[in-house]
């Protein structure tokens, strides 16, 4: 076993406290496709257990009994490739004990309490509480990543900017988002990416402000906005980058609003340190945004006051970025104990918890001209004072502007993965 994985899953077993409880945990098993036919999803094994087994492996399950001492309680249990996987499938034996063995190793330890993560075998009766406690607590261990983590987010940034700049160079009017998708994705691969890391947004025009926008056939006009919101994947990691460019010559109006997302994204990515609070650093974004808002004459009012009533979240509806790493929101959530909240600019976060070193976290303010949020008759009425609504009106079909990075949270300074990547409008 390679040595990061040993380190790993010591790392693992000292922050789970067990007790005398038996770890299982399971990769899962491919799904049918709806068509009713032998064909399957493309697997992918579980978070929870590609991060302690390091490989696609369906079927397999990871058993840790910490009576053996946290370095050498750990087995790797895999099903016997059958023939036909061999001939139709070309599979090989991963490495690993059979199986086959796993009920005699749980047998010997019969009477004894089971957590269960990530996708548990049907048959096996686990400790429900125990089960979340250790859910919680390894969700909150795979935050800070490790050497080898970071070396392959490296991987993944240069595989994405290699695709921005292919794309960027096939910018034109006449292009469609599908085309543009094209010439990002097949450079992703060219740079040794596996997969895309999820489904690429790509919006031109009124598109860009549809938050997970799905390229389509829509034609590039002059004078748009062009949103593009994607990242390579290689081994399960996976960046996350947007970039947003004006195709043409921007109007005055696209520039000043770039120009105030642009700055609060890289005054929001200074403030990524050790301690520092992320309800915070997304509070801190917003308030920038907002008093430009203020300045360009979009929104009316004192920025503290619209931010305490939640005005802003008309132009910017989501929190300020999330964890990435082994999948798109990789370790997202709250600090254990700590609950969600509920306040409206506040409950969008994906991410609630003071950054420690070791954690990679995306950056990613926005503001939108979104139809659906500025003419809500709901909204009109609550926020009628706080918004100049003939000149949102006025651009309601414009679109909108995010720009987004990979931030490591380091001792030191933050260091931006995907700085590469050039954002110039």
């Amino acid at each position: 076993m390679s040595t990061f994985l040993s380190d790993r899953r010591a790392r693992v077993a000292a922050a789970l406290h067990l007790g005398d409880a038996l770890l299982l945990v399971g990769a899962g098993e491919p799904i049918l496709l709806p068509e009713r036919t032998d064909q399957t999803y493309p697997f992918r094994a579980d978070a929870e257990y590609y991060y302690l087994a390091a490989q696609e492996c369906p079927g397999g399950v990871i058993a840790f009994d910490p009576r053996d001492g946290d370095h050498v309680g750990w087995v790797s249990f895999v099903p016997d490739v059958t023939e036909g996987e061999r001939i139709w499938e070309g599979r090989e034996q991963p490495p690993g004990v059979s199986i086959a063995a796993l009920e005699p190793w749980l047998s010997a330890r019969r009477g004894r309490p089971i957590v269960a993560l990530g996708t548990p075998a049907r048959d096996v009766e686990s400790d429900a509480g125990l089960t979340a406690q250790a859910r919680e607590l390894l969700h909150h261990a795979r935050r800070p990543k490790d050497a080898t983590e970071l070396a392959l987010l490296r991987r993944t940034a240069v595989a994405t900017a290699a695709g921005y700049v292919k794309l960027r160079s096939a910018l034109r009017p006449g292009i469609t988002e599908r085309a543009l998708q094209i010439e990002l994705e097949a450079e992703f691969f060219r740079h040794g990416a596996t997969r895309p890391g999820y489904g690429s947004i790509i919006g031109t025009g009124p598109n860009s402000a549809i938050l997970h926008f799905s390229p389509c056939d829509r034609v590039v006009r002059d004078g748009d906005f062009v949103l593009v919101d994607a990242g390579a994947e290689i081994d399960r990691y996976m960046t996350d980058v947007t970039r947003t460019y004006v195709v043409g010559q921007p109007s005055a109006f696209q520039r000043d609003l770039y120009q105030i997302v642009l700055a609060a994204e890289e005054h929001a990515i200074a403030r990524c340190v050790p301690g520092a609070e992320w309800r915070d650093v997304h509070l801190a974004a917003a308030m920038e945004m907002t008093a430009g808002l203020v300045h360009m004459g979009v929104m009316r009012g004192k920025p503290e006051s619209l931010v305490e009533q939640d005005a802003h979240t008309l132009f910017f509806p989501h929190g300020l970025g999330h964890l990435v790493g082994l999948g798109v929101r990789d370790g997202s959530g709250q600090l254990p104990g700590r609950a969600k909240s509920t306040r409206p600019g506040l409950a969008t976060l994906r991410l609630d918890l003071p950054l420690q070193a070791g954690y990679v976290v995306t950056v990613e303010p926005g503001l939108y001209f979104i139809p659906a949020l500025l003419n809500d008759p709901a909204r009109r009425e609550r926020f009628r004072d706080c918004v100049n609504w003939p000149l949102a009106e006025q651009h309601l079909h414009l679109g909108g502007v995010r720009i987004e990075d990979n931030i490591a949270v380091t001792a030191g300074a933050p260091e931006n993965l995907t700085a590469a990547i050039p954002k110039n409008l």
